[in-house]
């Protein structure tokens, strides 16, 4: 996961719009904005310490992506685990929970088919 993707994730989690994080963080909204899209801009790293804590995540895994999201292994305990992972749509949840209750050869069969049509509409858009 990217950097983008883990700041926009922690701002979630906390509940934040990005308005409301540039606030908290002192900085304009299109930061934020930019931090999250896909153009790689970085926060600095007096930034990626207030968003951490603004967000109360881990400030080793906002920067890397290693350890756990949160240093506080309860604040995450009363969401549901589809929400943990912060999956935004009905059907992505609804796809997630049938997958896992999948046997693991049906759930390797599932992963074929997902990586041969992503393969089939990267080639499409070549085209």
């Amino acid at each position: 996961m990217k950097m983008q993707e883990r700041i926009r994730r922690a701002r979630r989690k906390a509940g934040l719009s990005q308005a409301g994080l540039a606030e908290l963080v002192k900085v304009q909204r299109s930061a934020v904005s930019n931090w999250e899209s896909a153009n790689d801009v970085q926060p600095s790293m007096q930034n990626m310490v207030a968003i951490a804590r603004a967000c109360r995540v881990s400030i080793e895994w906002l920067g890397t992506g290693r350890g756990g999201m949160t240093s506080d292994p309860e604040a995450l305990a009363d969401i549901p685990a589809a929400d943990a992972e912060l999956v935004d749509a009905h059907e992505e949840r609804a796809l997630l929970a049938a997958y896992r209750n999948l046997a693991r050869r049906s759930q390797h069969l599932v992963m074929e088919l997902i990586l041969a049509l992503q393969a089939g509409h990267r080639g499409s858009k070549a085209r």
